[in-house]
């Protein structure tokens, strides 16, 4: 079971990309989905993140640029960037979180390879 992550690549400061997350598990509705993000030397930091239900959270320096979105007839999460800056730089992750259920079982969280991003100034 795998999430799959694409859409990096180098873009020039002020344009867009979009990263798409594929997820072959089963359950993908019911996972909450999150984009996270490691740049050089420093730690993993939560992007945005999108529940079952379809509620979004980002991280305030992202907020009104990005914007995180699912497909769940596709098992697919997107993340739209605009307005990238150099310090959006940094390789990004996807992850899946199952909650516990009776259908699914005990909860589960898995985290995909990550795509590169790099913003040019």
């Amino acid at each position: 079971v795998q999430l799959q992550a694409c859409g990096g690549g180098l873009v020039q400061a002020g344009g867009s990309l979009r990263l798409s997350c594929v997820d072959s598990g089963s359950f993908f509705s019911i996972n909450a989905m999150g984009w996270y993000r490691q740049a050089p030397g420093k730690q993993r930091e939560l992007v945005a993140r999108i529940t079952d239900s379809g509620s979004t959270d980002y991280a305030d320096s992202v907020k009104g640029r990005f914007t995180i979105s699912r497909d769940n007839a596709k098992n697919t999460v997107y993340l739209q960037m605009n307005s990238l800056k150099p310090e959006d730089t940094a390789v990004y992750y996807c992850k899946a979180d199952r909650p516990p259920s009776v259908v699914a079982g005990p909860g589960l969280s898995r985290w995909g390879q990550g795509t590169l991003v790099t913003v040019s100034s």
